[in-house]
């Protein structure tokens, strides 16, 4: 067989190759081809960010290892129906004939083919099947996101009972990490400096890399803060202000009143959203949105919404809709503008186009984070820039700053303290008719909701002084050119906080000072300080008494219960000093 359709395949197919990538593979899939062969490996894993060009890499091994007469079938594992036609129309183009039709109770396939798609829950259900097809024919198995082989332990003992007698088995993934002590079936793992079992990649090529090269773009973060208010089941009234200190219960209720189709905030956010896109589209004429929704009944909601906002209809795909995989190809081939989907992000939307999402979702997981974002992060040409919006949640904000951090699978650690279980992720994916419940409170009734724009999240920069929806301020950064490459993105978010600093200085230089008892005014302050000290904490880990200690060596004065004003003041705009620097 001639590897010569597969040299030529686009780096991102079936996709638009990013600027300047295109005819020949990008330079970390060269880097990591040349590995592969230099070892000729049983097992290979390799850890790429989403929206590298893991496909064209995989298929461009599978071409000159037919050729080679190294193997003689293909078997391509997925963890979506979807995936497996995406596989097989890649493949297709290159002269690998994949049928991802193929069933269980066939047992065989056509001889037109090389081999077959087929999804993991597929192997569990039958490895013997599966084993058998791999010993008749010298096979080699490509592991879609390969961590999905650890989502439960059948799925892995299937995996491994059915490839064991591969020839080659070659691991793919952009999210290794895990929090659960499910082992991924032929992963390497080695023994850290704390007795932990860290998993061990082939190669690597994070999103930090990508970045620089130009595979992926930039994405900024838009967090909304603002007011809720609900009654609970007990019928008490309760008012929080989403984006300052709260305790887990109240975050997660005033979380929940923020998605509320009934309420504004969520509108408010989508307004928000839809005028984000329509700057884009500028630079990025067939520009998508997305919003990633919890359940059905709130999908069709927000797809009301943006019908209201923008005259338009949204296509809304439901979790194990049969005829998802349709939508999704039809939107991804058009220029609509937005796409609802209930939390299908786990590798099944991949559509380039998508430019501007909306986080709706209650699920914190860093594992669906990671491929929520990484939907909008594939880079087609230079210049391309994400924008994701989001509430103002320190869970939320830290995997925001994280963005660039790379995580391993790491067996026998404790259990997470922090709720960021990534056992959430197959909930996450499943079914959802209902809305999801938060805490003994709920259901409650949501009252009202109000959003306030709080910041930018950057590159691991914050950026904004907090804002009203629909102000010039919130226009700044939600007005920012479509078409920007990294540095011009930090260098003109940098600018416009500058400005709006220098602006808001300037206004009460000539504003008459208003009355204001000192007591409320030191109260205001403290507030504003301790909401800026829980953002921090949340980003570096460091406990708040530190960080006020840490405050007060830099600024000098007293603690902060004798503190006046202007030294609170200048505590204030030193945080928001570190908070646009990298850490």
């Amino acid at each position: 067989m001639s590897t010569f359709a597969a040299s030529h395949l686009s780096p991102s197919y079936p996709d638009r190759a990013a600027w300047g990538t295109a005819p020949k593979l990008r330079a970390w899939q060269q880097e990591a081809f040349d590995l592969y062969f230099r070892r000729e490996p049983r097992d290979f894993l390799t850890v790429a960010t989403p929206g590298a060009g893991k496909t064209t890499y995989a298929l461009r091994i599978a071409s000159e290892l037919l050729a080679n007469g190294v193997i003689r079938a293909v078997t391509v594992v997925t963890p979506t129906e979807h995936l497996k036609r995406q596989w097989a129309d890649a493949a297709g183009k290159v002269g690998i004939g994949i049928d991802p039709e193929f069933k269980n109770s066939q047992g065989a396939t056509s001889r037109d083919y090389t081999g077959v798609a087929v999804t993991y829950a597929q192997v569990a259900m039958h490895p013997a099947l599966h084993r058998a097809r791999t010993e008749a024919r010298k096979t080699m198995v490509i592991f879609d996101e390969v961590h999905h082989a650890g989502d439960a332990k059948s799925w892995g003992d299937g995996v491994r009972e059915a490839f064991e007698p591969a020839t080659r088995r070659l691991q793919l993934t952009g999210t290794p990490f895990r929090s659960d002590d499910n082992p991924i079936p032929f992963v390497g793992y080695e023994e850290d400096a704390e007795g932990f079992k860290r998993s061990v990649a082939d190669y690597s090529y994070g999103y930090g890399p990508a970045l620089d090269d130009g595979v992926v773009r930039p994405v900024i973060f838009l967090a909304y803060s603002g007011e809720m208010k609900w009654r609970t089941r007990a019928g008490d009234e309760i008012a929080a202000t989403l984006g300052t200190p709260l305790t887990k219960d109240q975050l997660g209720q005033a979380w929940r009143a923020a998605l509320d189709p009934k309420g504004d905030w969520i509108r408010q956010v989508m307004q928000a959203a839809d005028r984000r896109l329509t700057e884009v589209r500028r630079g990025v004429p067939d520009a998508g949105g997305l919003v990633i929704a919890t359940d059905h009944e709130t999908a069709r909601a927000y797809a009301r919404h943006l019908r209201n906002i923008t005259g338009e209809g949204a296509t809304v795909v439901l979790s194990d809709d049969p005829g998802a995989s349709k939508k999704i190809k039809q939107f991804g081939a058009s220029e609509d503008r937005w796409l609802v989907a209930v939390r299908m992000v786990s590798e099944g939307v991949d559509i380039p186009r998508l430019c501007v999402g909306v986080y709706a979702t209650s699920i914190s997981t860093p594992l669906f984070f990671a491929q929520a974002v990484g939907r909008f992060v594939r880079a087609r040409k230079r210049g391309e820039m994400a924008s994701v919006f989001l509430p103002s949640v320190p869970t939320l904000m830290g995997l925001a700053n994280e963005m660039e951090l790379e995580r391993d699978h790491v067996l026998n650690k404790r259990p997470p303290e922090d709720g960021l279980d990534d056992t959430l992720l197959d909930d996450a994916n499943r079914q959802k008719d209902n809305p999801d419940v938060l805490g003994d409170e709920l259901p409650f009734e949501t009252m009202e909701t109000s959003a306030t724009f709080d910041r930018v999240l950057f590159d691991g920069g914050e950026f904004g002084t907090g804002a009203e929806v629909g102000s010039a301020e919130e226009e700044d950064f939600i007005g920012l050119p479509g078409l920007l490459e990294p540095d011009q993105v930090a260098t003109l978010l940098r600018k416009r906080q500058s400005d709006q600093q220098a602006a808001r200085r300037k206004q009460q230089e000539e504003e008459p000072p208003q009355a204001v008892a000192p007591h409320e005014q030191i109260a205001e302050l403290r507030r504003e300080l301790n909401g800026l000290v829980g953002a921090w904490n949340h980003r570096t880990g460091q406990p708040h008494g530190v960080i006020h200690a840490d405050l007060r060596r830099s600024c000098g004065g007293p603690p902060i219960a004798q503190a006046t004003a202007e030294e609170i003041q200048e505590r204030i705009n030193t945080i928001r000093r570190w908070a646009t620097q990298r850490r």
